[in-house]
């Protein structure tokens, strides 16, 4: 899986991480996901998605998260 899929354009969805160029926002997958969506319900409802699309989207969140928090006294 590659994160390729996730293309960010300054003049596209304000900027935000969408899919292979597509007006479907990271988020909008991640929302779906997070209020217990399949992904084959969202593949259903977004055919010219792909299986991989939904992984890269996961993918991205968990990079996103995984950064060094610091604490200055």
């Amino acid at each position: 899986m590659s994160l390729d899929r996730i293309t960010i354009n300054p003049w596209q969805c304000a900027g935000r991480p969408c899919l292979r160029g597509l007006r479907i926002r990271v988020q909008d997958i991640l929302e779906l996901l997070a209020e217990g969506a399949t992904t084959g319900e969202i593949l259903e409802d977004y055919p010219y998605l792909e299986p991989e699309d939904i992984a890269a989207c996961l993918k991205y969140a968990a990079q996103q998260a995984n950064h060094t928090i610091l604490f200055v006294a």
